[in-house]
């Protein structure tokens, strides 16, 4: 049984949602290109080459973007990945529907094996929390892998 008054102090943990931005002058996200062109433009440049990053682009229930999240930055080979933090990044925000994006250092835009896992684990968990995943995008600086273009998704 719990005595002490210090004991009973736990944080309060409030959820708040304070957009900057008028819903209809957000751009709607068509397709791969129109997604890749949004992640390219929030992307360090002087970093694509040099160190893996993860981002989500977070979109509204009608495709509309209400914003790009840094998840992770690793190194040359790899970064983590962590489904807890992309959900609640994605239920921060009001998300419905997300598209994955990580960079390739090496240039190559062929998905690795744990790519495509990822890719099929977050896919399962954003059906427990009715948040679709809409396409996992592996870019460099000229181009991009579409995961939903591939019919992997």
């Amino acid at each position: 049984m719990i005595q002490e008054k210090e004991t009973l102090q736990v944080a309060e943990v409030a959820l708040t949602y304070r957009p900057h931005f008028k819903t209809e002058d957000l751009p709607k996200i068509s397709n791969a290109e129109d997604a890749y062109k949004i992640f390219l433009y929030h992307w360090d440049m002087g970093r694509i080459q040099l160190l893996e990053e993860f981002r989500v682009l977070l979109l509204s229930r009608s495709n509309k973007a209400l914003g790009v999240a840094l998840i992770s930055s690793g190194g040359v080979s790899g970064t983590v990945v962590d489904p807890k933090v992309i959900f609640a990044t994605a239920l921060k925000a009001n998300a419905s529907v997300i598209i994955l994006c990580h960079n390739h250092p090496s240039g190559n835009l062929q998905p690795s094996t744990s790519d495509n896992q990822i890719t099929k684990k977050l896919k399962e968990g954003g059906k427990l929390l009715d948040i679709e995943i809409h396409d996992h995008l592996i870019i460099s600086e000229n181009s991009f892998y579409s995961h939903a273009n591939e019919g992997l998704l």
